[in-house]
């Protein structure tokens, strides 16, 4: 026992930096169920960091996250060679520690206190009431015939593909929270860039299509994928870095805000992804009605959803498996009970938000 005490004086710093982050996360963990201390960190220290960070990083022509995260791993890695070479792995594990620690209590205070914050349907004045399958059923027609109208203004390929330069979508996005903003003020903030992701075969083999660094407040975009869906996950990932933090709201505000952009390219992504989760709502509860109405979309975006598919199905496998339950894990430490599921949840502030134009159009 003796033997310890040298070594705890040796790195007496590291393990009071240790005590102090597990100290920040249970003062979290504390704090998380008082909404209005919550409002008052987003409105005072969260949101002003993040945008300040951002300004910092968004000059950059890549992600600062990838770079980031890559200069950690490599300096791990280096670190973990020269421990064990001169027989000290146990103080490079308490630095890995510190590391870890306090990484997460800057993603919890940077990021999860953004859960238990007023959400954006409270703000919206919004309740995503209960859906029945008749309201759903015309929605989902009512998505189905904007899919329609908008697809033949989208470039495409030899095969009928959705075929447009990806970086016009990077550089298309400037304003384009403005109709928005005219509505829902809460969603004012600077314009920051996405930025395309160098690892996006990584990506896609986790299953992600994009992501917000909670440090640095930088949204970073795989590139991989089809270009179909990529202006309305662009939306989507402005809608967190604007302080919309539950994916399900975000997936909502995202269509709304491609939907009303004077983008083609952004408008035909919008209505098509909202139409995905409304049609895959409907087969769950009335099939044959889906199916029906599916078979009401023009041959671009049936094409446009199948090539989708196929590209996933590609990457289905143990790794992206892992990565959706480690991400579902991780939204569920933060209260979000559907985990991955609450990416479709979405679908009731859809209906709230569009069946008056249903009614209307009878």
């Amino acid at each position: 026992m003796k033997s310890l005490f040298p070594w705890f004086r040796r790195h007496i710093g590291g393990l009071i930096a240790l005590a102090a982050g597990c100290a920040a996360l249970g003062l979290f963990y504390l704090a998380r169920g008082d909404t209005a201390a919550m409002d008052w960190w987003l409105e005072h220290i969260s949101m002003p960091v993040k945008r300040g960070v951002s300004f910092l990083v968004d000059p950059l022509p890549f992600s600062a996250c990838e770079l980031g995260a890559t200069v950690l791993i490599v300096g791990a890695l280096v670190l973990l060679v020269r421990a064990v070479r001169r027989k000290c792995f146990t103080a490079w594990l308490l630095h890995v520690a510190v590391l870890l620690v306090w990484g997460y209590a800057g993603v919890c205070a940077l990021w999860g206190t953004q859960y238990y914050g007023t959400n954006f349907a409270a703000k919206a004045g919004m309740t995503a009431p209960p859906v029945g399958t008749e309201q759903l059923a015309a929605v989902t027609e009512y998505f189905a015939a904007k899919v329609n109208e908008t697809a033949p203004l989208v470039g495409r390929d030899e095969n009928g593909l959705f075929n447009t330069d990806k970086a016009e979508f990077f550089d298309g996005c400037t304003g384009l929270y403005g109709p928005l903003v005219g509505r829902w003020p809460f969603l004012a903030g600077p314009e920051r860039r996405p930025k395309p992701a160098f690892y996006s075969k990584l990506m896609s083999a986790w299953g992600f299509t994009g992501y917000l660094c909670p440090l640095v407040g930088e949204s970073t975009l795989n590139v991989d994928c089809p270009a179909v869906f990529l202006p309305v996950t662009i939306a989507h990932e402005l809608a967190h870095q604007r302080g919309v933090a539950a994916e399900q709201e975000a997936n909502f505000v995202g269509v709304m805000a491609a939907t009303s952009s004077e983008n083609a390219d952004y408008q035909y992504s919008g209505w098509l992804f909202g139409y995905l989760h409304l049609s895959n709502a409907l087969y769950a509860a009335d099939p044959a009605s889906a199916a029906e109405n599916y078979k009401t979309l023009c041959a671009g975006a049936r094409a446009d959803l199948a090539d989708n598919n196929a590209y996933w199905k590609r990457w289905e496998g143990p790794v992206k498996e892992t990565g959706e339950k480690v991400y579902t894990t991780f939204l569920q430490g933060y209260g979000q009970t559907l985990g991955m599921r609450s990416y479709g949840a979405c679908v009731d502030l859809l209906v709230e938000e569009f069946l008056p134009n249903t009614i209307s159009c009878d």
